[in-house]
């Protein structure tokens, strides 16, 4: 099942980036994925209490196995703005927000779509 949704950027915490650059994380997602990630997380808030919030709560998706220390999470395979392939990533951490998903992704997406906080991006979510 393929889902669309529609976010808007905002500036996150600076975690996504140390999580991208984890080792065992890299290769989780260029294992499950094809692709290195570039450094750090495009984070996207979604309108509160929409149907893709459920949907992504009911399919899993791959899990991350982290290790020991961190949070596990969950990645689906995406495709932003009609234009790159990535992934969204959901963390399992305690009162991590659900209507909040971060966007991985081999290029720096804020460059390539010259994306600006509160700036509206698109994303096809493959649900598995």
């Amino acid at each position: 099942m393929i889902i669309t949704v529609k976010g808007r950027v905002f500036k996150g915490l600076g975690h996504g980036e140390k999580f991208t650059e984890l080792p065992w994380a890299k290769r989780q997602i260029k294992g499950k994925l094809g692709f290195e990630p570039y450094p750090g997380t495009l984070n996207l808030s979604l309108p509160p209490n929409i149907e893709a919030i459920k949907l992504l709560n009911m399919f899993r998706g791959w899990k991350i196995q982290p290790e020991k220390g961190y949070f596990p999470g969950r990645f689906y395979k995406a495709f932003i703005m009609q234009k790159v392939y990535g992934a969204v990533v959901r963390p399992e951490a305690p009162e991590y927000p659900d209507h909040i998903i971060e966007l991985v992704a081999p290029i720096c997406l804020r460059e390539k779509f010259d994306l600006k906080d509160g700036d509206e991006v698109e994303v096809k979510i493959w649900l598995k």
